[in-house]
């Protein structure tokens, strides 16, 4: 794997990993972490991509790691980000996956970019915030509510709560615990660094899952699955089931008694699938 800088809109910088950058047979898959976490590509799928012949790019979103932080950046701008990315590295057409927050961007690449996207594979990822018809705090735990509540009333206010030594606790279960013991530790290694550049990657983060996305995931045309686990209580299984009903290509496979963390452990089973739509 190699990594690089790549310069973006305003001059900003993106930290870029890169998987195969000399294999062109192989097919791209642009990878969005979750937060807070850096953006390499998931190894514990390592094995499963060789096997299907899939090669993985990814890059720290803005204000974690090496990217340069973009204050006010949204969903749709991250998706700009994306396709400067995969321009850079003169990459066409690719999939998208994203864990947690990262399967909300996956899906606003789709939306922004259209049939450049194509193939999208969310895992526990978050749904608009407002969304009609959708109770968007119900069943999440309270950190979460803290953080993405003053989220919601704007990045100054959720500076402020980061200020006050906000500790977020994500009440892992003995299940999660057991889990992190074997392969997806990996998501320790990724998360506990993210913040080392400061806050706001986290930060910037949460406003925009909490503000206007500046795209429709109603407008995606390129198959999309969704995983969720029913035991989710940082981004509860409700926002799978308002995202399904809401992507007309959407199909979302709920795993029961799955956890936020425990459903990666259902991320091959996606790759798969997000192989066959390659």
């Amino acid at each position: 794997m190699i990594e690089l800088d790549v310069e973006v809109a305003e001059g900003r910088t993106l930290h870029v990993y890169d998987t195969a950058p000399a294999r062109s047979e192989l097919l791209p898959v642009l990878w969005h972490h979750g937060t807070p976490s850096l953006g390499s590509p998931p190894e514990p799928l390592f094995a499963a991509a060789d096997r299907l012949g899939l090669r993985w790019v990814s890059f720290d979103r803005p204000g974690y790691g090496r990217s340069a932080v973009a204050p006010g950046r949204t969903v749709a701008s991250v998706a700009a980000d994306t396709a400067a990315v995969a321009d850079a590295l003169g990459i066409g057409r690719f999939a998208v996956m994203g864990y947690s927050g990262g399967g909300t961007y996956a899906l606003g690449c789709a939306a922004v970019l259209g049939d450049r996207v194509r193939a999208v594979l969310s895992l526990a990822g978050i749904a608009p915030y407002g969304a009609d018809g959708l109770d968007w705090f119900a069943g999440m735990i309270p950190s979460g509510v803290a953080a993405l509540g003053t989220a919601a009333a704007g990045r100054e206010v959720r500076a402020a709560l980061e200020e006050a030594d906000f500790a977020y606790d994500c009440e892992f279960t003995a299940a999660d615990l057991a889990f992190f013991e074997g392969p997806w530790s990996w998501l320790g290694k990724v998360s506990e660094p993210a913040l080392a550049a400061g806050p706001y990657g986290q930060i910037d983060d949460d406003v925009s899952y909490t503000h206007a996305w500046g795209c429709d995931p109603g407008t995606i045309s390129a198959p999309v699955l969704l995983l969720h686990g029913t035991a989710d209580r940082v981004i509860p299984a409700s926002h799978g089931t308002w995202l399904a009903a809401h992507c007309p290509t959407a199909e979302l496979r709920l795993h029961t008694d799955a956890s936020h963390f425990t459903i990666a452990g259902h991320a091959e089973e996606g790759l798969d699938w997000l192989g066959r739509q390659l």
